[in-house]
């Protein structure tokens, strides 16, 4: 069988806790954090489809707002050109007060956002989104709330240096080196770093692709 750039073949049989006869899952993200978190649910998307979208914030738009936009647009994005099947999209942005931090641009940018972070509360906030092959959209948006410690220069300067910045937004990535920094974290912690495993679960056994 050959498979498409990005595709991964279907699964012979269905895991533990899903149903046989479901549609097709397509996840409409190229993140292998959201990957890893879905396997822990036991769940292997049948295809891994990004949307490729435009992710500039509007103006003035809020990152709660952004979150649950860009996740919505993905999933509709993916479900127009896969009919039949279940698509599955997430948008994870991190803000301080009304800024939001995106992907750094670079090395330097990094740097500036370790500092903005440093010290401080911020939010991150993930919004998913499940389009079902009727076209009905469903949708969760999750807040998480988190604190750094003051870094010293260097603890910013080595981190900056390991590259874990790279294509991550606020610059930084939970699940790796810089869980250390994190003194205080409200709410759920899969979120930040993708996905937010509790709201995702709920929603595919609200389709009936996973069992209650």
């Amino acid at each position: 069988m050959t498979l498409a750039s990005g595709d991964r073949p279907l699964q012979e049989a269905p895991p533990a806790g899903q149903d046989a006869g479901r549609p097709p899952l397509i996840l409409a993200s190229a993140s292998p954090r959201r990957l890893d978190l879905l396997a822990r649910l036991g769940i292997v998307p049948d295809r891994i489809e990004p949307a490729d979208l435009d992710e500039t914030p509007r103006k003035a738009e809020m990152p709660r707002r952004l979150a649950q936009r860009l996740a919505r647009a993905k999933a509709q994005a993916v479900a127009a050109r896969s009919p039949g099947a279940l698509v599955l999209a997430a948008d994870t942005v991190v803000g301080v007060g009304r800024r939001i931090l995106g992907k750094p641009a670079d090395a330097a940018e990094a740097r500036r956002f370790l500092d903005l972070l440093s010290g401080r509360r911020h939010r991150v906030t993930t919004g998913v989104a499940l389009v079902s092959p009727d076209g009905t959209l469903r949708e969760r948006v999750v807040e998480t709330t988190l604190a750094f410690h003051r870094l010293t220069d260097a603890q910013a300067e080595d981190y900056v240096a390991t590259g874990e910045w790279e294509g991550k937004a606020g610059g930084y990535a939970i699940h790796q080196r810089a869980e250390v920094f994190v003194r205080f974290l409200s709410g759920s912690h899969s979120a930040v770093v993708g996905l937010p495993l509790f709201e995702t679960a709920q929603l595919l056994r609200g389709v009936g692709w996973l069992r209650p």
